[in-house]
């Protein structure tokens, strides 16, 4: 499959870079930045073609206990 075939992204994906794609026009954007733009967003969204599910790395909190205070009244 050649870099940038669309071919195997699902019917659903399709639309909503076409919505996506719409909108980035409508701002006035270029027609090749808006296609770029919407394509990074499906891929971002949804972790590309083939439903492949996007893994995000996120830093593990260092948790610390603090000391709660009661108020004396």
């Amino acid at each position: 499959m050649p870099r940038g075939d669309k071919s195997s992204y699902s019917p659903k994906q399709k639309r909503q870079a076409a919505h996506i794609e719409a909108s980035e026009k409508k701002e006035g954007r270029s027609d090749a930045a808006a296609e770029r733009i919407a394509w990074a967003t499906v891929n971002k969204q949804d972790g590309g073609a083939k439903g492949r599910k996007a893994t995000k790395k996120t830093a593990a909190k260092k948790t610390t206990k603090k000391t709660v205070r009661k108020s004396a009244r």
